[in-house]
């Protein structure tokens, strides 16, 4: 039997008044009353309020259970129409498949039973609101549905404009991550708030299913934005495969499995543009690519064969025919990692995107976000980034006082123009 883990927390993404109880139907059978005398039935209240209006289409049905625990669950539009939804991990709601339709009336049906079986049944009508005028937060999700991934693929979700930070839990509290078998991770937000990434303390296993979605229309987003669109995709994992990169030595390793299968000589890029030192993930592959950085300090434009991109700023690795008599010797380049043309097609081959590329010993450090950058921090770090408290167990390790004595110390297609060097 499969085995799937939701790994994310926490409730309702809609702010309703405080839960009421009463009004329920209590069902008995004969013979489950105890031998001690009659039990109480459970108490359960649910949200939206019965009756509420202009509820987004976001809503998700939350559940308060004292005594018992949810056991059935139905949720119908005012066609009859059965809405599918899936508990949260804690069980604090059910939330819809899709998002609702605006300016539709919906029935939640709820029943909690007692370990005696008994049972408690709480029905609430709401109706969603009218299609906003708001605008809305473009989101982003860096995971595409049928491919395979390596083995360090964060899940990006990228927001433009950015989120305030009030704001972000309401958006973390949307984004759902699967995997299967289960490996539990965390979500981080940039400082700025422009992306929020999860990933796990350590790399995914090979042949992991990853399911996403960033179930984000609709939902208020601060006061005056909505969330723009509901994305989802379900991927894999593949091979483990890294490559870590040495300016001292100008030479690249390309490991499997953990086990050196090639070492290539590299050309990084001179002092004015230095290659950036820390823990990369390769984030496309291109088998043609043209280089354009025309309206820069250093305009020129190139064609390239065997790209494989690594930040935003334009960091590639990728083949350079024109540098192999500096490469393993000197840095010429424009902050690409030069490679010959033979060693780049070698290279796609065996790569994919959401590999981890290191490198070490340059000028300057990989800057926060200037690519898929989850891996750059320790996971104590990563974790500080969550807007919502992070699962037992996976929080930053007790801080430990030193003792006496102790001294301080898949393949997108290919793009008509792109930065790189």
């Amino acid at each position: 039997m499969k085995i799937r883990q939701r790994l994310t927390l926490f409730a309702v993404t809609i702010a309703s008044a405080p839960l009421l109880l009463g009004g329920c139907t209590v069902e008995r059978k004969l013979g489950d009353r105890p031998a001690n005398g009659p039990t109480a039935p459970p108490e359960l209240a649910i949200t939206p309020p019965d009756r509420t209006r202009d509820v987004p289409i976001s809503a998700e049905v939350g559940t308060a259970v004292r005594g018992g625990r949810v056991t059935a669950v139905r949720i119908t539009d005012d066609k009859g129409v059965q809405i599918k939804a899936e508990p949260r991990e804690d069980g604090s709601a059910w939330v819809p498949n899709a998002p609702l339709h605006p300016q539709r009336t919906y029935t939640a049906e709820v029943t909690a039973t007692d370990d005696h079986g008994t049972s408690t049944t709480r029905k609430t009508t709401f109706t969603t609101m009218s299609t906003s005028s708001k605008p809305t937060v473009t989101s982003t999700l860096n995971v595409a549905d049928a491919r395979t991934y390596g083995t360090a693929m964060p899940v990006a979700v990228a927001f433009d404009p950015p989120i305030p930070k009030e704001a972000r839990a309401d958006v973390q509290r949307r984004l759902f991550v699967k995997t299967d078998p289960p490996q539990p991770g965390a979500w981080s937000w940039l400082d700025d708030g422009s992306q929020a990434y999860y990933r796990a303390p350590d790399f995914w296993r090979s042949g992991t299913t990853i399911s996403v979605r960033a179930g984000l229309e609709g939902l208020p987003i601060g006061r005056d934005r909505i969330g723009d669109a509901d994305r989802s995709a379900t991927s894999k994992i593949g091979r483990q495969v890294s490559l870590e990169v040495d300016n001292a030595t100008k030479q690249m390793s390309v490991m499997r499995d953990g086990k050196l299968i090639r070492k290539i000589p590299v050309s990084l890029g001179k002092p004015s543009t230095p290659t950036s030192s820390g823990k990369m993930v390769i984030m496309e592959k291109h088998e043609y690519a043209t280089f354009d950085t025309r309206g820069s300090a250093d305009p020129y434009v190139v064609d390239v064969e065997d790209a494989q991109r690594l930040t935003n700023g334009g960091e590639f690795i990728h083949g350079a025919p024109w540098s192999v008599g500096d490469q393993g010797k000197t840095n010429v380049s424009h902050g690409c990692t030069n490679i010959s043309a033979a060693a780049a097609d070698w290279l796609m081959s065996v790569t994919q995107v959401g590999d981890l590329v290191t490198f070490k010993g340059t000028e300057v450090q990989l800057q926060a976000g200037n690519g898929w950058t989850a891996w750059n921090v320790s996971w104590d770090e990563f974790v500080k980034g969550s807007a919502l408290p992070v699962p037992t167990g996976l929080g930053p390790a007790p801080v430990q006082l030193p003792h006496s004595g102790a001294v301080a110390g898949g393949s997108p297609a290919p793009v008509p123009s792109i930065a790189g060097g």
